[in-house]
């Protein structure tokens, strides 16, 4: 088989292992008898990229968590981008997706918070490619719990896709934020507010007011507060329904003049 014959194949195995739960765990193609299972794998991958970050990722440390020879993990899954898609699917199940009531603004609220504390759970979703994101059954289920929070509204079937994607896309700023905040606050002997205070006459000496009249405003102004990145995501988060609110309502008005 030729190698582009195999890239084409792969995503078959993929899925498979995606799917496992309905289709029946793929059996190893090598080895011995399994000693352990996809699950246990994807259960070992995602504990050592939430103690120490995707980065620290590899075969050799799962086979370690799990008492097997490095190269018997392959046997489970095919490679490191197929589990990292199996870690992504299985994160999505974690919690079970409410019913979304109210109107617009309280369910794309509440979409809105579930990817937030599920970034907070696993940081490392942050550092990984979701331009191609794994069907599996958790995240197509996750998918389809957001878009029916939009059905009904009068949206295009694209834009509806683009209004999640958008939605989804404004939380991992925040997200990435807050969690670069928290690294710096446990790595670091001296808060934010002690830094500026350091700094401070250095910063008044090269920060010339006739240079910068409107970042010096600006800039005091958010010093006067303490820095909170909840808070941060909560004021986005409402200007992006805002404007998420607007163009459903601009939409469903202009159908209703073609109608």
């Amino acid at each position: 088989m030729s190698t582009e014959s195999a890239g084409r194949g792969e995503p078959d195995r993929t899925l498979r292992l995606l799917w496992r739960g309905r289709l029946g765990e793929p059996l190893g193609s090598r080895g011995p008898k399994q000693r352990s299972s996809v699950d246990d794998v994807v259960e070992s991958a995602i504990q050592i990229a939430d103690d120490e970050g995707i980065e620290a990722l590899s075969m050799r440390r799962i086979a370690d968590r799990l008492g097997l020879k490095p190269m018997s993990v392959y046997t489970y899954v095919p490679g490191k981008a197929e589990l990292i898609d199996l870690m992504v699917d299985q994160v999505a199940g974690e919690v079970a997706l409410p019913v979304l009531q109210g109107g617009l603004r309280e369910r794309l609220t509440v979409i809105a918070r579930l990817q937030w504390d599920e970034y907070l759970r696993h940081p490392w979703l942050l550092a990984i490619d979701t331009s191609r994101p794994p069907l599996g059954p958790n995240v197509s289920d996750h998918w389809e719990w957001c878009l029916d929070a939009i059905d009904g509204l009068g949206l295009a079937d694209l834009d509806m896709d683009r209004v999640i994607t958008l939605l989804l896309g404004f939380v991992s700023g925040p997200a990435r934020a807050h969690l670069d905040a928290e690294r710096l606050r446990r790595s670091s002997a001296e808060s934010d507010i002690e830094w500026w205070e350091r700094n401070a006459p250095l910063l008044e000496q090269i920060m010339d007011p006739s240079r910068y009249p409107i970042s010096g405003r600006v800039g005091q102004a958010a010093g006067e507060v303490l820095a909170d990145p909840l808070e941060a995501f909560t004021f986005g988060l409402a200007r992006v329904i805002d404007g998420i609110e607007d163009y459903a309502a601009s939409a469903s008005a202009s159908r209703a003049v073609i109608a």
